[in-house]
């Protein structure tokens, strides 16, 4: 689109601020765009360099450190318009997305249709909704007024607004986890025992949203998980299975930006989760998954009752939409593995597929469970699974295939640890009868995980374990002394991650 002639133009800066994915744009208040076009803190506006354009949300400056002849772009603008030196933007008022209507009925509990969640996904993907119009969207859709048919349509239409892969004919096999339990890494062995079993599993997984790390958060501080889809597909043509991290391939664009905004939030409802997770998996191009529930009084599925709930949706969209789906529900009582964070729940998957001393026992004893119910799903004898994936993962089958996926990644990495790193004590002696889940979680985030990757935590008890007092029931990493700090005054004043009997 090219400019009106008396449309004014201002010299582009990047403003070195992280503003995550979202694009903003910096301006005076006092500059001559402000002034004629009548732009607030807050406007939507179309900002438009050569060809190239974008929509962004402004943020009006009144401090001198930019000159009004400057318009400051946010990293996440820059990396979008790329400006070459010496360009300047010209902008107006973005276009209102006509999907705000029906995010103002689906508010006030309005049934919406196929077509309406079409168009919703098609502006959020194109920028179109702010993130308070996409946070508005989230939470009416946690509100509990949507049905089986709704999701049903919302995930056709997150599907429909991204690329879909083919793998031609056969089973390809997936995996997913509701999340809600820290350091439940089962995935790159799984998906290791799986592929060294000759199936296809094209792995594509999330950063974290609500935890310490998500699968695609570990698994770069072993391999690059950045793949574009053609880096992808050669890695499954070429090994079997691969972990990437979905964001990057570009298959579900519409759930990256739900999740860019779910991040603060903190929570994800029970329809968008559903919608989330199977258009991943279709997206993926996914005939039979097996999805975890781990339930438990500190996890994302609290009672048997939200499990079932939870479980009929997933089945019943999975139904409708062509793909089978087997549910596990597992045990979400308390954390698995030794380590919480990218880089030691990292160590804690390259122990078990090396099975090594000390491995974690529950972690392995979960991926096989996981890997042996996937392989009857895909074809193998009902009752052999679980020993067919034992018998990979012993005989050292699955371990040689993730060092290969992780070579056609682009190779092996060794997991950092931190620099600063700090026990904490039990303060009396006595028997573990709970660890909070979130709480653990909380304190992994505020020592720096996920974005730190050597930070965490490790857990040195569980359940049902004895302890004197002064024992290390944990010890927090960070790679900071402030962090460390944070997370240890947290915990200080609140002592209730572990719960002791005396």
């Amino acid at each position: 689109m090219k400019p009106a002639p008396e449309a004014e133009t201002l010299d582009l800066v990047r403003a070195g601020i992280d503003t995550y994915q979202e694009p903003v744009v910096y301006m005076r208040a006092d500059c001559t765009v402000c002034r004629s076009e009548g732009f607030e803190a807050q406007t939507r506006i179309a900002v438009h360099v050569g060809e190239r354009s974008i929509i962004a949300t402004l943020n009006v400056v009144s401090s001198p450190w930019l000159p009004a002849h400057q318009a400051g772009l946010s990293e996440a603008a820059w990396r979008h318009l790329e400006p070459k030196p010496g360009e300047k933007a010209w902008f107006r008022h973005a276009d209102a997305a006509d999907s705000t209507a029906h995010i103002r009925a689906k508010i006030y509990g309005q049934r919406l249709e196929r077509v309406h969640y079409a168009e919703i996904m098609r502006d959020a993907v194109h920028g179109r909704l702010s993130d308070l119009e996409l946070v508005a969207f989230l939470t009416a859709c946690a509100a509990g007024t949507m049905d089986t048919e709704e999701t049903v349509a919302l995930t056709r239409a997150m599907v429909g607004v991204g690329s879909t892969l083919d793998w031609g004919t056969g089973i390809v096999l997936d995996k997913h986890c509701v999340g809600g339990l820290p350091g439940n890494r089962t995935t790159p062995i799984l998906v290791a025992i799986v592929a060294a079993a000759g199936y296809r599993i094209p792995k594509t997984s999330s950063r974290a949203i609500t935890s310490p790390s998500g699968t695609a958060d570990t698994m770069d501080t072993l391999a690059p998980v950045d793949l574009t889809l053609a880096q992808m597909r050669a890695v499954v043509d070429k090994e079997g299975g691969c972990v990437a991290w979905g964001g990057s391939v570009g298959l579900s664009p519409a759930d990256d930006v739900l999740i860019r905004v779910e991040r603060p939030l903190d929570f994800d409802g029970d329809a968008q989760l559903v919608a989330s997770v199977l258009s991943k998996k279709i997206a993926a191009g996914a005939s039979h998954v097996i999805l975890d529930l781990p339930m438990g009084p500190t996890a994302k599925i609290r009672t048997q009752a939200a499990a079932q709930k939870l479980g009929e949706r997933l089945t019943a969209v999975a139904d409708a939409l062509g793909l089978r789906v087997h549910l596990h529900p597992s045990d979400g009582t308390q954390p698995v593995g030794n380590g919480i964070g990218p880089a030691l729940e990292a160590r804690d998957v390259l122990a078990v597929l090396a099975r090594a001393p000390g491995a974690p026992a529950d972690l392995r004893e979960r991926a096989l469970d996981l890997a042996g119910h996937l392989l009857e799903l895909g074809g193998d004898s009902v009752g052999q699974g679980r020993k067919r994936a034992t018998e990979l993962l012993d005989s050292g089958a699955a371990e040689a295939k993730f060092a290969a996926i992780c070579a056609a990644q682009g190779g092996q990495r060794t997991p950092s640890i931190a620099q600063y790193q700090a026990p904490v004590l039990s303060p009396t002696r006595g028997i573990i009868t709970q660890i909070d889940n979130r709480l653990i979680s909380r304190i992994a985030k505020l020592a720096g995980a996920p974005r730190a990757q050597a930070a965490g935590i490790e857990l040195h008890v569980r359940v049902g374990d004895h302890v004197e007092r002064g024992q290390p029931l944990m010890t927090v990493h960070a790679e900071s002394p402030g962090e460390l700090a944070y997370a240890m005054a947290y915990h200080a004043r609140h002592a209730r991650a572990f719960i002791l009997q005396h």
